[in-house]
């Protein structure tokens, strides 16, 4: 199963040693989400990255530091809803976040992949509750729609990583079951 790790939106003390360390344990992807960050908050973040780890690194926002930081790839969402004009698919990759089973349908072919959610209610969100039933996910499945290039997102923990796989997703993207995790423990993933 793919995974693929976001940040979460507040800086902290420490965070970016703890993704160095991931990044050596294996960690290929990591989603950096802070959408209330000023360019030059992510710049420092950035610079504190290994140079070889960089490259699994996927923007959220100021797609522009992706270029000038040889990062792997932009993603849109409702902040950033269009590609830039330097964009090159031979160059990055190009994710996007979906919360319905139509928005996969009608975006699917244009990105590397997507993010569904929420698939189950959220761990870092509060209140932010499920959007989809067991049926409705298995019938996209059956459909092929949840297929080689569609996440899911929103309430993923390390024990239903099967169910998600049950259900036709390619991987997950995990955000609250590891921080909560890795800041209670400091215990390191093998990814």
């Amino acid at each position: 199963m793919n995974i693929i790790l976001l940040t979460q939106a507040d800086f902290f003390e420490g965070e970016t040693d703890i993704i160095n360390k991931q990044f050596a344990n294996g960690l290929q992807r990591l989603h950096l989400r802070k959408p209330m960050a000023t360019k030059d908050e992510l710049k420092a973040w950035i610079e504190n990255i290994c140079l070889p780890y960089r490259k699994r690194i996927v923007l959220h926002d100021h797609h522009d530091l992706a270029q000038a930081y040889g990062l792997g790839g932009i993603h849109l969402n409702r902040r950033n809803t269009e590609v830039p004009d330097w964009f090159s698919r031979d160059s990055f990759t190009l994710s996007r976040s979906c919360h319905s089973i139509s928005e996969i349908t009608a975006n699917q072919a244009d990105f590397d992949y997507v993010f569904l959610s929420p698939i189950f209610d959220s761990i870092s969100k509060e209140g932010y509750q499920s959007a989809f039933t067991r049926d409705e996910l298995l019938e996209a499945k059956g459909k092929g729609i949840l297929s080689k290039n569609v996440y899911a997102l929103g309430g993923i923990t390390f024990e239903n990583m099967n169910e998600i796989q049950d259900l036709g997703f390619c991987g997950a993207a995990i955000l609250g079951a590891f921080w909560n995790n890795e800041l209670q423990t400091n215990r390191h993933i093998i990814w």
